[in-house]
């Protein structure tokens, strides 16, 4: 039985909750970043896996993979101020920053390149037009 003011999710409230599906939660679970207690075949997650779920996704938005996602989690310790979980963290990020800021150069480029050709050829059909 849960705790006096700790409140239990289900799977499917979870799901609803964060716009993910029961199948992506039962994968977080094989991946061992989640670990609900059962009730025969039924999940019981309480507030500390609901947490673990949106650093999951905050993860994942950042553009962190499965595997670093485990690694930052694994080394949560409030006892140590969480620094060694604060600088992978902190690592991980700058390494996502230099990828996202040459993605976004390289995508600059490319939209100059399209503009120029783009221009080049309405210019086409422009003088195609106007000489009939």
């Amino acid at each position: 039985m849960a705790e006096k003011n700790q409140k239990e999710y289900t799977i499917s409230e979870l799901s609803k909750e964060f716009d993910i599906t029961t199948r992506t939660i039962r994968f977080y679970e094989d991946e061992r970043l989640l670990s609900p207690k059962r009730q025969g075949q039924r999940r019981i997650y309480n507030e500390g896996d609901r947490v673990q779920i949106k650093l999951i996704l905050r993860g994942k938005r950042l553009g962190l993979s499965i595997k670093e996602i485990k690694e930052t989690l694994s080394l949560y310790d409030p006892k140590s101020g969480n620094k060694k979980q604060l600088n992978l963290l902190l690592n991980i990020l700058k390494q996502k920053r230099a990828v996202f800021e040459q993605q976004l150069q390289d995508i600059q480029c490319i939209l100059v390149e399209l503009n120029g050709v783009e221009q080049s050829l309405l210019d086409a059909l422009h003088e195609i037009n106007t000489t009939k």
